[in-house]
């Protein structure tokens, strides 16, 4: 039920926007005028007067760390798996990008291509990928939002095929929620806490952990930050660059 004070709210925007529109329409009665103003060719856009532009910070941050980290990196090819389509089209203008998501995108860009995959059965040999990421993904992985199957341990699944297929001296960049509680969201997504995540790549080096807190405004992305920082977060957005190293012993199950 929409409340009455939401209501009023609406009714006085439309309202500045009827009159915006007069205002706008004397303004433009000239001979010269270059565009015609119709009543019936209106489109109301009521949300957007505000003192600042408003973002997700988890979806601004997140990519823009990912893409320094590879602008600075020596592959030629990086290869992602349903990350956000801004960064992968963004990122094939300076690296050529392989992106493969369960639900394919119809994306058509020089540098880039795209195809379908199953994260929990990558068409890849064994540690064959350089460079790789996998980024806001994994906690959706089981939950069947997005039609794949359900299945509690669908994250576990998928991170093991991640750590398969990254080469020996390989790079992942791997991005999900974090808080000081893990938890379900179902079925939206999972939340993790630190030594979760660091846990599941036992083995693999942690080049750079960086946070985007709860509240970013004024801060931005931590980075470097901390585990502690990231448990004393609700649902805040764990960036970890991983490394495989070249001696890594088998992960017991």
């Amino acid at each position: 039920m929409i409340s009455f004070s939401a209501t009023r709210i609406k009714i006085c925007a439309y309202l500045r926007y009827m009159a915006d529109f007069l205002t706008f329409h004397r303004l433009n009665e000239k001979e010269t005028a270059r565009f015609p103003v119709r009543w019936n060719d209106r489109l109301p856009c009521l949300k957007d007067k505000t003192s600042a532009s408003g973002f997700d910070s988890h979806y601004i941050y997140h990519p823009a760390w990912a893409a320094r980290i590879l602008a600075q990196s020596r592959t030629q090819l990086h290869v992602d798996i349903s990350s956000s389509l801004h960064f992968c089209t963004i990122v094939s203008a300076f690296l050529q990008v392989r992106f493969y998501d369960y639900r394919p995108a119809d994306l058509r860009l020089s540098g880039l291509t795209s195809e379908a995959a199953d994260l929990l059965a990558l068409p890849f040999r064994d540690e064959s990928i350089e460079s790789l990421s996998c980024m806001h993904v994994v906690e959706h992985v089981g939950l069947g939002r997005y039609g794949d199957p359900l299945d509690p341990d669908g994250d576990l699944k998928a991170i093991a095929e991640l750590r398969r297929v990254v080469s020996r001296g390989g790079t992942l960049l791997f991005v999900v929620p974090l808080g000081g509680t893990a938890k379900i969201l179902f079925n939206a997504h999972r939340i993790y806490t630190y030594q979760q995540v660091v846990g599941y790549f036992e083995g693999f080096e942690l080049r750079e952990f960086a946070l985007v807190p709860d509240n970013a405004a004024g801060q931005g992305i931590i980075a470097p930050a901390s585990g502690e920082l990231a448990d004393a977060q609700d649902y805040g957005c764990g960036c970890f660059w991983f490394v495989k190293p070249a001696d890594i012993m088998p992960r017991s199950s």
